[in-house]
């Protein structure tokens, strides 16, 4: 069993998150730091992976600006997606030389991770073969997508928790017709509180049992 430091940042810009993940992929890189899990949540952005297709944007970039929704490409995997309030968003910064350098099963445990959380919430979460994330029934509640540099992974996991699903009507989410988004909040019973600390936890808690890790917290910088 070996230490994931994880620190849980609040709400950060995405510009600014990518450049915190950026600073510590080097870092971990060079073992100065152990295996890290980030725990953010972004203003409203729209982010697509560099090899995502930009028709899948159906707004414009001026409509986008003029509502104050960040866009960018990115260095990830995966097509569109939406950031924002009222959803978790994860970025480990993990060696994958410690798991075999094993890309497919990586993005197994990540959604594993996922689907265990919602175990404990009494959401059913599933896989669904050919496509990447994790479902509930026939709707998507968390999308996946990863960057990797000499075996050391960034970027990460979007899970849906109170997220303002409205949002994702501007773009063909993940690039897959006709898929419905859904939030933790949307699937529970009415009147049932969402702790987000608890999921936040879940989550961490998950994420250790899975890759054999021992997590332990740092405050909410990790300038040093």
């Amino acid at each position: 069993m070996t230490e994931l430091q994880v620190c849980q940042l609040g709400t950060v810009p995405y510009p600014d998150a990518l450049e915190i993940q950026l600073k510590l992929l080097e870092k971990r890189k060079n073992n100065e730091i152990p295996d890290t899990l980030l725990l953010i949540e972004h203003p409203h952005t729209i982010t697509t992976g560099k090899r995502g297709n930009l028709d899948n944007l159906l707004l414009s970039k001026k409509v986008l600006e003029k509502n104050n929704i960040h866009f960018e490409v990115i260095g990830r995997g995966g097509d569109i997606t939406y950031h924002g309030p009222g959803q978790l968003v994860g970025y480990p910064i993990i060696d994958l030389k410690n798991y075999n350098c094993d890309v497919h099963q990586y993005l197994r445990n990540l959604e594993q991770t996922i689907i265990d959380t919602l175990d404990e919430i009494g959401i059913v979460g599933l896989r669904i073969e050919g496509v990447t994330g994790v479902w509930v029934k026939k709707n998507k509640i968390a999308s996946i997508g990863i960057g990797i540099k000499r075996w050391v992974t960034y970027h990460g996991f979007a899970l849906n928790i109170n997220t303002d699903m409205s949002y994702f009507d501007m773009m063909i989410p993940c690039g897959i017709q006709n898929v419905q988004m859904t939030s933790i909040e949307k699937l529970l019973k009415k009147n049932q509180e969402i702790d987000r600390k608890c999921v936040n936890q879940s989550i961490i808690d998950s994420f250790c049992k899975i890759f054999n890790k021992k997590s332990f917290e740092i405050s909410n910088s990790v300038d040093n």
